[in-house]
């Protein structure tokens, strides 16, 4: 892979890796958060954003971040982003299931605790996805030599951060 080649991929994979996990999964969490309130028809757009959009995009992502770096050696980068990788894989199963099996939970909760174990997981990888581009901003891009990040990109993370983990 030729220089620019390898910055384009880099690119590609933190586009695509940022849109998604800062964005678009923070949207889809935000669904069931709100609208399960006022609706019992929130379940399918928390699909939609969650799964139909999000897993090509974490799919795309993953695949640039192999291109870019062969596939080859373990930083800590590569490794936060393999637990986030494998992460939002359990987490889409999980929610499969407990929306496909209904299991009665004859306690004191409301809910059954799987879905109180999705929600927890959800809120980790989101959690997990903010370091994850913050690294990726502050220490992988700079050590890979590339062009400086623009103060407005720091801007855009942090604003992103914080409207999704609110």
């Amino acid at each position: 892979m030729s220089d620019q080649q390898y910055v384009t991929t880099v690119r590609e994979h933190a586009w695509l890796g940022s849109i998604t996990f800062l964005v678009v999964l923070p949207l889809g969490s935000l669904i069931p958060r709100y609208f399960r309130t006022f609706t019992t028809k929130w379940w399918f757009a928390h699909w939609i954003l969650n799964f139909l959009i999000s897993g090509p995009l974490v799919i795309a992502s993953w695949v640039k971040a192999v291109q870019a770096t062969g596939g080859g050696g373990m930083d800590h980068h590569k490794r936060v982003g393999t637990a986030i990788f494998s992460l939002y894989i359990v987490q889409v199963v999980l929610g499969a299931f407990i929306h496909f099996v209904r299991i009665p939970f004859p306690l004191l909760v409301h809910r059954p605790l799987s879905t109180y174990a999705h929600v927890l997981l959800g809120m980790t990888i989101l959690a997990l996805s903010g370091y994850q581009v913050y690294d990726g901003i502050y220490i992988e891009w700079p050590l890979e030599g590339m062009a400086p990040i623009p103060k407005s990109v720091k801007h855009t993370w942090l604003a992103l951060v914080v409207v999704s983990h609110v």
